[in-house]
């Protein structure tokens, strides 16, 4: 029988640095803006816009191709989707009305899908031998 303590560790490794990597670029994205844009006919929008969200998808997509093209799409999965969980939830939970759990389960539930679907498609093309 063979040891698989190692392979085991090896993805909560890749999960933990994914889990950080989402978080950091949660903070370089959408961490330092926190103010809603008050327009003239006295709505608010905010206090992210489109580039940022965008911005971070973008650049989300990078380390969870490559931990999913290195066999690892269970650690790129579960690491994006708490780190991105635990961000939105710390930067969002000074909230006084308690909408910000919605907001944090959308979030969870849309990371955890488009991630297990990104890591699905690319698990298909390498069995395949596309790339």
């Amino acid at each position: 029988m063979e040891n698989r303590r190692p392979k085991n560790a090896v993805r909560w490794v890749w999960g933990l640095v994914l889990a950080a990597v989402a978080a950091g670029l949660w903070a370089a994205w959408l961490g330092w803006d926190q103010h809603r844009d008050v327009h003239p006919d006295g709505s608010t929008t905010g206090p992210y816009e489109a580039w940022q969200v965008i911005g971070l998808v973008l650049t989300l997509l990078v380390p969870v191709c490559w931990a999913a093209f290195r066999g690892h799409g269970a650690g790129a999965v579960a690491g994006v989707t708490a780190g991105l969980t635990v961000s939105a939830a710390y930067d969002w939970s000074d909230d006084a009305s308690g909408l910000f759990v919605v907001g944090v389960g959308m979030v969870t539930v849309g990371s955890l899908a488009v991630t297990a679907a990104l890591v699905a498609l690319i698990a298909a093309v390498r069995r395949r031998g596309g790339l």
